[in-house]
């Protein structure tokens, strides 16, 4: 029977977020990271399988802390690349033999609703080889050359915010790794897309944003604050 896995390249070093632990362990209401994204994942129906590459000399600790966060799933840790696709790359190597959907997602975005998870999976299993989750823009976006000047603005209703986890068939993924030629796509959708592969869109979730900068830490604190006066488990 196949199975579905999610992989979590947590290696980055986050340096727009200051200096410090590497961004996937810096904590958030006294944990780090890496274990809200993973344990969003995990809840999910229909995740079998947990793959995270961690920072080469933290797999040991990685993989302790997250054998107590995984329990319905199958948890493997594996060290990480110098870049993100590497990272992915690796991930994807460690992945079991009956994995046949794989949702890849970023650790600096903690806050992914179960329910966003699950629908980028269902999308992936209804028939869709490659599935991201999408905002529309609300700010006006302009084009701008190297000097700074605008040269123009783009009809934000045609743009989309990406965000993570991005669901794929496993041939499709590892295809796209396999022919990557460049390193420097910022997310796996990038690598599907310059293979000709369709990739379909699916809403995502206003709490699922990145954290990259301190202020973005802050609203994370805020918002994993509402939900446990809510009585949302995190």
């Amino acid at each position: 029977m196949s199975r579905t896995a999610a992989v979590v390249p947590a290696a980055g070093k986050g340096m727009r977020l200051g200096p410090g632990a590497p961004k996937a362990l810096r904590p958030l209401g006294g944990s780090p990271l890496l274990v809200h994204a993973v344990r969003a994942l995990s809840l999910a129906r229909g995740v079998d399988v947990v793959v995270v590459a961690a920072p080469e000399d933290e797999v040991d600790m990685v993989r302790a802390l997250l054998s107590e966060v995984v329990s319905d799933a199958e948890l493997t840790v594996v060290a990480g690349g110098d870049t993100r696709q590497s990272s992915v790359a690796r991930a994807l190597i460690a992945l079991p033999s009956d994995v046949d959907v794989v949702l890849v997602h970023d650790a600096a975005r903690p806050l992914v609703p179960v329910e966003m998870v699950e629908r980028v999976a269902v999308a992936v299993r209804a028939g869709a080889p490659a599935v991201i989750p999408v905002l529309k823009l609300v700010d006006t976006v302009k084009t701008v050359d190297a000097e700074g000047r605008v040269v123009s603005t783009p009809d934000r209703s045609h743009l989309r915010a990406v965000q993570t986890p991005q669901g794929f068939t496993r041939s499709v993924l590892q295809q796209a790794h396999a022919n990557a030629e460049v390193d420097d796509v910022t997310d796996d959708a990038g690598l599907v897309e310059r293979q000709g592969v369709e990739v379909v869109t699916v809403l995502g979730h206003e709490e699922a944003f990145k954290v990259t900068r301190p202020m973005d830490l802050v609203l994370a604190e805020a918002v994993l604050s509402r939900r446990r006066a809510g009585g949302v488990v995190g």
